[in-house]
């Protein structure tokens, strides 16, 4: 359901390239997320972690403009979280909302579809081919 690649950068250079990525891809960026920095100021220390909110509007208008798709909104908007193992390699994390999409069919499943596709092209140039 979820999938993890190793980074080719290190964590600020990943986050970096996804931000400046997902850009260039015409998706938009509505959120970074910055949990270290969250849980530091509540007393907390973890490794680097960011998680992106990401959104392109023209697929989001299609699960939002009827009411039988606004139920999935919950998926919304596509996260991918940038984060650092505790021996030192980035890692690229997100749902596999392709997967995930078939159970649903219809209008959910064409655009959880292509937004999984597009989000794995912009991607496919931060992480290590296995």
């Amino acid at each position: 359901m979820f999938i993890e690649n190793t980074s080719k950068y290190d964590f600020t250079e990943t986050a970096q390239r996804l931000n400046d990525a997902v850009l260039a891809g015409g998706w938009t960026l509505l959120a970074i997320h910055d949990l270290k920095e969250t849980l530091h100021k509540k007393g907390f220390e973890v490794l680097p972690v960011r998680v992106f909110e990401v959104c392109k509007g023209s697929l989001s208008v299609k699960m939002l403009e009827r009411d039988k798709e606004r139920l999935f909104s919950s998926l919304m908007p596509c996260r991918v979280s940038v984060y650092e193992t505790s021996q030192g390699v980035t890692k690229i994390s997100r749902l596999n909302a392709a997967i995930m999409a078939k159970e649903f069919g219809g209008i959910v499943e064409e655009v959880m579809g292509d937004a999984f596709e597009q989000m794995e092209k912009i991607l496919e140039p931060l992480i290590i081919k296995q």
